[in-house]
């Protein structure tokens, strides 16, 4: 079946944002008058949201009393610089182009609340582009599980089998499979050290976002 439109996840995929997360986490400590950690720390732990990152950045049981008010402190803190820093990574912008030249329909599905996640798709001016952003506040179930996945192919009105999905997390991967759509798994992401993507089962892994070009060339031409 003809390939119809590629989805996107957001956070390590479309978009490089752990900067915004590290400037955030760092701000914090100051003000709690702990010293600055290593930004890997804290960008390692990305993909598990915010209650990683804060754990990773304090070094802080999630089940410690006091957790809960830093873990709100840090969401109230991130909406306000969440797009400071944030860009798409080097490649997105011409993958984009080569996708819309295409006639392809594109779109994210995240599962980053929508207060954060909006904001951001209309500062970096790719609202306007995007057919289509699913986050969990759309969904009763986030990924891994299908239904926001599903969701999105209801909306835009396309067969999952007609879709690319794209992904640096398991969960991804997961949930693209549970959909019924292909599936892509890349490593430039914010993937955990002691993880691999070989081991997710994606139709297709890569290393930079323009060698998704080659793949979308694949499916266009039933290759």
């Amino acid at each position: 079946m003809q390939l119809r439109a590629v989805l996107f996840d957001m956070d390590g995929t479309l978009l490089h944002t752990a900067p915004d997360f590290v400037a955030v986490c760092q701000a914090m400590l100051g003000a709690h008058g702990r010293p600055a950690v290593a930004e890997q720390r804290i960008v390692d732990v990305v993909s598990g949201g915010a209650r990683a990152m804060v754990a990773a950045a304090f070094d802080m049981d999630p089940q410690a009393p006091g957790f809960e008010d830093l873990r709100q402190e840090f969401l109230d803190r991130y909406q306000d610089h969440c797009a400071v820093f944030t860009r798409p990574y080097d490649g997105i912008p011409e993958l984009l182009e080569s996708i819309e030249k295409a006639r392809l329909i594109w779109g994210v599905v995240t599962n980053k609340p929508v207060r954060f996640a909006e904001p951001m798709m209309q500062q970096l001016g790719l609202a306007e582009r995007s057919a289509i952003l699913i986050c969990p506040d759309h969904v009763t179930r986030s990924k891994p599980d299908p239904e926001p996945l599903l969701l999105a192919c209801e909306r835009l009105g396309i067969d999952p089998a007609q879709v690319l999905f794209i992904g640096d997390d398991l969960r991804d991967i997961e949930s693209g499979r549970a959909a019924g759509t292909k599936t892509a798994a890349v490593r430039y992401g914010y993937i955990h050290p002691e993880d691999n993507p070989a081991h997710w089962g994606a139709d297709v892994i890569v290393d930079h976002p323009l060698e998704l070009l080659a793949v979308l060339d694949r499916a266009l031409c039933g290759c």
